[in-house]
């Protein structure tokens, strides 16, 4: 299990037994973050070998 699932985990249960009044966007935070940060790389990645190549 790595930091970002463990983090998400911890974050639901502080959620679920009250201990945080968070809303549930925040609890999940750091997963639309991590796949937001992969999408961006990805497309950096496609923009930037398209540059390269001249197709743009």
């Amino acid at each position: 299990m790595g930091f970002i699932a463990t983090l998400t985990l911890v974050f639901i249960v502080l959620k679920c037994l009250d201990l945080i009044a968070w809303s549930w966007v925040w609890v999940f935070c750091p997963v639309w973050l991590t796949v937001l940060l992969v999408a961006v790389l990805f497309l950096l990645i496609l923009v930037g070998g398209r540059i390269k190549n001249g197709k743009w």
